[in-house]
């Protein structure tokens, strides 16, 4: 990425006032945030409030210095990336989210972000022996049977969890709530070390974040986000698995938890979620069945020969969607179109202001288009 394309990006998040649900709004209505930029104050206050617009034109106080820190950190290292909203590289999973991140960075390898088999696993800092033992164990089985383990590299079951993912020589992906030239916990840093070899940190977080208490629930919707499912392991009645799994839930993806002894507080907050509707599972094999995670030599069986992608321009995807609300799903099925062709081409239609995003991940056609 160009230095002035980083530097937009940045003075929009770095912009007083204004969250991820404006900059979402100045995206769709302008483009790229080098357009946003270039608006007059009555542009800017048709789409943002006028105090937001006049932020907007006022350059955010160390922006130069935030950007040669950024470039001097993705210099650093080949492992070390930036994806923004815009960028094709941007996971596909997270386009479906009400509150996507504008900007991820990663350290490690960008492939796994896409890869075909994620779950998350989460679970409490405290776990029990017996707790701490299932996760690494579960990670362990699910990611011998090719699945990508998802987690937060916090204390406890995060940490087995990853633990038992790369025992298995498997990826595992940790989103964390800190910026990236910073290790959350600091005991975990040989772990983060292990993780970027062969997996990813991912953070929304500017460098130079420290551990926040608000952002670790708010990186559990990322966690769910990437994730075909959420297993939680133990967790107490209030509890950020709790948020995880709730997040998962509304985001239409499956949620597992393992059942425990009706007397440990740890294992409250999966029998509440059992109630709830989650799936109660024994075994990682559960949740394989279940999820219909296919093993890598099953996948390559079921994979088709031909992988022409159908030849659908922008007016025929705003034809397939019609005027009402669709799902993602619905809307592949009408065009044929691979995920991540599908995703760049909504996400080419948002920025061009002919659809928006409802709650739910559903997807709706702006005006006539």
């Amino acid at each position: 990425m160009e230095r002035d394309e980083l530097l937009a990006w940045l003075r929009l998040l770095r912009t007083e006032g204004v969250g991820g649900e404006s900059a979402r709004k100045l995206l769709a209505a302008f483009g790229l945030p080098e357009s946003i930029f270039e608006q007059t104050l009555p542009a800017l206050q048709a789409v943002v409030s006028g105090k937001q617009a006049q932020a907007l034109q006022v350059l955010p106080d160390d922006l130069d210095a935030a950007v040669d820190q950024l470039q001097s950190w993705l210099a650093a290292s080949p492992q070390h990336h930036v994806l923004t909203l815009a960028d094709a590289r941007f996971p596909a999973e997270l386009l479906q989210m009400a509150d996507p991140p504008l900007m991820l960075y990663v350290a490690g390898q960008l492939d796994v972000l896409h890869h075909p088999r994620r779950l998350a696993i989460v679970g409490s800092r405290n776990p029990t022996p017996q707790g701490e033992g299932n996760a690494r164990q579960f990670a362990r089985a699910l990611g011998e049977s090719g699945v990508c383990v998802v987690s937060g590299l916090a204390l406890g079951v995060d940490g087995a969890a990853h633990t038992g993912a790369l025992e298995a020589g498997a990826p595992t992906i940790a989103v964390v709530g800190t910026g990236l030239d910073r290790v959350y916990p600091k005991r975990h840093l040989a772990l983060a070390h292990r993780i970027v070899a062969s997996g990813a940190l991912v953070s929304e977080y500017p460098l130079g974040t420290p551990p926040l208490p608000p952002h670790f629930p708010q990186r559990n919707r990322i966690i769910a986000g990437l994730s075909q499912g959420t297993l939680v392991v133990e967790a107490a009645l209030q509890s950020g698995s709790l948020i995880t799994a709730r997040l998962a839930a509304e985001q239409g993806r499956e949620v597992f938890a393992i059942p425990g002894s009706i007397h440990a507080p740890q294992a409250r907050g999966c029998h509440a979620l059992i109630r709830q509707g989650a799936k109660l599972v024994e075994s990682a094999q559960d949740i394989l069945e279940d999820l219909r995670l296919s093993t890598p030599a099953q996948a390559a069986q079921a994979k088709p020969d031909n992988d022409a992608v159908p030849p659908v321009d922008a007016d025929g995807l705003l034809g397939a969607m019609g005027f009402d609300p669709v799902s993602l799903d619905a809307l592949q099925a009408r065009t044929g179109l691979p995920t991540a062709t599908l995703q760049a081409r909504l996400l080419e239609l948002e920025l061009d202001g002919h659809l928006g995003r409802l709650p739910g991940g559903l997807l709706q056609r702006v005006g006539q288009g």
